[in-house]
């Protein structure tokens, strides 16, 4: 059994992007799910799918890459943890990398991007930072 969902999900992305796979498979959850629609918008990925294989419920990922076949995740990390929440207000969630890395925020308005935050004019738990 997995304790962090979200940092188990980050670090199958990140290992199979330095892999360079085309596809990996990460365990279900409504807030993985939310999480990769915010990095598709993104474009740190291509796409995903849920899988459905005898009632278990799996998320089948399809890694991005540039022409020179690099991944385009440079780093992607874990801020809020089970252990240690991390809350940031509207102000903290202005600009991240100087716009080249995005900050995907839990908020009252669902998971978003921390520019979506900045212009909704809500904070939240700042969940994890890809760039």
């Amino acid at each position: 059994m997995v304790n962090d969902i979200i940092a188990d999900s980050l670090t199958r992305i990140r290992n199979a992007s330095m892999r360079r796979l085309e596809y990996t498979t990460l365990y279900y959850a409504k807030i993985v799910v939310s999480i990769l629609e915010v990095f598709k918008t993104k474009g740190f990925i291509k796409d995903y799918k849920v899988n459905d294989k005898d009632g278990k419920q799996s998320i089948s990922v399809q890694l991005a890459y540039d022409e020179r076949g690099y991944s385009v995740i440079s780093e992607v990390k874990r801020i809020s943890k089970p252990g240690r929440r991390v809350y940031k207000s509207r102000n903290e969630l202005k600009r991240f990398k100087n716009g080249y890395g995005t900050i995907v925020v839990s908020t009252s308005k669902g998971v978003i991007a921390n520019e979506d935050a900045y212009k909704a004019n809500v904070g939240g738990e700042a969940l994890c930072s890809i760039w």
